[in-house]
């Protein structure tokens, strides 16, 4: 095999991994209470809601956004694919605006279960869960696979 063609394999092998990668960390919806007044949300509404731009929801009640803690890697594909940046730039984002008093970061949640539970106990709070893991007691507002 000539370095041509091995480089040729290579760089598809890679292209493969990374289109699998990116259709992978685009499995989540955001979720909201039933009762929120919110049906559906666009991408630029959760991203403002999720960098602290917008406090309310369009219904007008305070926005509670989550974060999931716990694994670290459903964060860091939520963050990726919204607002294309890795979790270190979204943890210094954060830490320049609470120095300066202009905001706090979203609630910090350890499992879907909690998440799912105290999204569906408050009409502000609203997450971002694996599409698989959605159960009647919340709304899809947001899904990043459409």
């Amino acid at each position: 095999m000539t370095t041509f063609a091995a480089l040729m394999r290579l760089s598809l092998f890679i292209l493969a991994l990374t289109v699998c990668a990116r259709a992978r960390a685009a499995d989540f919806v955001v979720i909201a209470n039933p009762n929120s007044g919110i049906e559906k949300m666009s991408k630029d509404d959760v991203i403002n809601i999720y960098m602290g731009r917008y406090r309310k929801l369009a219904s007008g009640i305070s926005a509670q956004p989550l974060d999931l803690a716990n694994p670290v890697s459903e964060k860091s594909k939520f963050y990726s694919s919204m607002v294309n940046k890795e979790l270190p730039e979204i943890n210094s984002y954060w830490a320049r605006l609470m120095f300066s008093g202009q905001g706090s970061p979203p609630r910090q949640v350890d499992s879907v279960e909690e998440i799912i539970d105290i999204v569906s106990n408050n009409k502000g709070a609203i997450a971002y869960i694996d599409k698989k893991k959605v159960d009647k007691r919340v709304k899809v507002v947001f899904d990043a696979t459409q």
